[in-house]
């Protein structure tokens, strides 16, 4: 019985640790390329383990897409200058991100650039998720 009490614990233990890894591999990211839209912020959550920007962007039908910016933790957006009050509902922002390989509007967020042209990065993300650093859009001319 103690044996296979123990076979179950490593079963489960290696599973976990398989869904763990699988959930931060970034398989499902493009590395190579870099998404710019701009849109309307239309939900901000700062909060762990990823924070998360929803953003509506116009579409050529005339209608919105929602987008979904994955984003790091609060403790590194912090160190890039972010605050939880850097975006709210409504804002007008610009997104750079690493895009999902599906297709899917979103991706991994780089950098967001307000409309009074502050650039806030992510802090490590390009470098975690590996391929050439996106370039940073420049500050607006006054």
């Amino acid at each position: 019985m103690k044996k296979l009490l123990m076979t179950v614990s490593l079963v489960l233990a290696l599973l976990i640790a398989a869904v763990a890894y699988a959930h931060h591999s970034g398989a499902g990211i493009d590395r190579t390329k870099t998404v710019t839209v701009d849109g309307t912020v239309k939900q901000f959550k700062w909060g762990n383990p990823h924070s998360w920007l929803e953003v509506e962007v116009p579409n050529s039908k005339g209608g919105v897409d929602l987008w979904n910016f994955e984003m790091n933790p609060p403790a590194y957006l912090v160190q890039s200058g972010w605050k939880s009050t850097s975006v709210k509902i409504g804002d007008k922002v610009k997104v750079s991100a690493r895009p999902f390989i599906n297709g899917d509007p979103g991706g991994i967020f780089v950098s967001v650039t307000l409309a009074n042209g502050q650039v806030l990065a992510g802090g490590r993300q390009p470098s975690q998720l590996g391929g050439p650093p996106a370039a940073q859009p420049a500050p607006a001319q006054k």
